[in-house]
């Protein structure tokens, strides 16, 4: 038996990795708490009276518990010609939302398919436009898109924005499926077509019963974009059509007297509610169809 077989193990050496990880977990634990702690003082301050909160104390749990604020954050209250609070602006987003990513995402998910599955010429030509669509920043198509929406009478309404919101996102709809459809054989498709299968039934039968993992990407990924958007929504709409980013700034920026900041804290919690609750609940599914497409084969 050789000298090296009899060495013993230094304990050191099976530490080394408990050590390091250990001091990931540690590092981890200090980015989640940094990026909560905004949360956590919107919340905790969100619950606290106005008077306790003049009194400095930012971090400190509220001493008597109020909900009066979320109330008045979430209940319209008329002042004239305008009206202060979520309730109406949410649904507006709600009736925004639903149908802009509806269409998005079947729009998106036929382009994908097109331009995997039966190719043409000229098809990467029309993917390389679409996806230099995508870089195109919001600020330059403020002015073509008021133009074209004004002409078709659809400016000021949630018919206008969800028209906005379905061209500015079919790039990026496009670009999931399409990146996610060349991942699946070429022979399925090729077989379908040898049975008489036309384009249509090949996608509704064939393509669409496996396009679960982007669709929740595309879905996640349209929903946060459009309900988390200011710009289009406070160029494109006006009255009781606007979405709740645009009621939300109008909450904080309507104070003339003393500034209610438990009510701007509630106010934003409601308006970021959606978004949080669709991370939290299919977060990981998202990841997971990120990566489905990434190879192919």
């Amino acid at each position: 038996m050789t000298e090296a077989a009899t060495e013993p193990q230094r304990p050191g050496r099976s530490m080394t990795p408990l050590v390091l990880r250990g001091l990931l977990f540690l590092i981890l634990g200090l980015f989640v708490l940094y990026y909560l702690f905004p949360l956590f003082v919107m919340i905790v301050t969100s619950l606290k009276p106005l008077a306790e909160i003049r009194q400095g104390s930012l971090l400190g749990l509220p001493q008597a518990v109020e909900f009066t604020h979320w109330e008045t954050a979430w209940n319209s209250t008329c002042m004239g010609v305008t009206c202060v609070g979520l309730k109406p602006y949410f649904l507006n987003s709600v009736k925004l939302v639903v149908p802009a990513v509806f269409i998005s995402t079947l729009l998106g998910a036929i382009n994908g398919y097109a331009l995997s599955k039966w190719r043409f010429r000229g098809s990467n030509i029309i993917f390389g436009l679409m996806l230099f669509g995508c870089f195109i920043p919001f600020q330059a198509v403020l002015l073509p898109m008021a133009i074209a929406l004004g002409r078709m009478g659809l400016a000021g309404g949630t018919t206008g924005l969800v028209l906005v919101h379905v061209v500015y996102g079919l790039g990026f709809t496009t670009l999931f499926f399409r990146n996610y459809y060349v991942s699946i054989p070429d022979e399925l498709v090729k077989a379908a077509k040898i049975d008489g299968a036309g384009f249509f039934t090949i996608f509704t039968h064939i393509i669409l019963p496996l396009s679960a993992p982007v669709i929740v990407v595309t879905v996640i990924w349209q929903f946060t974009n459009i309900w988390n958007d200011f710009l289009f929504g406070v160029s494109f709409s006006q009255g009781g059509g606007q979405p709740v980013t645009v009621a939300l700034n109008n909450i904080v920026n309507s104070t003339t007297g003393v500034k209610e900041y438990n009510v701007d804290m509630a106010a934003a919690i409601i308006a970021a509610a959606p978004t949080l609750l669709v991370y939290v609940v299919a977060g990981k599914y998202f990841i997971r169809g990120l990566t489905a497409g990434s190879v192919k084969g």
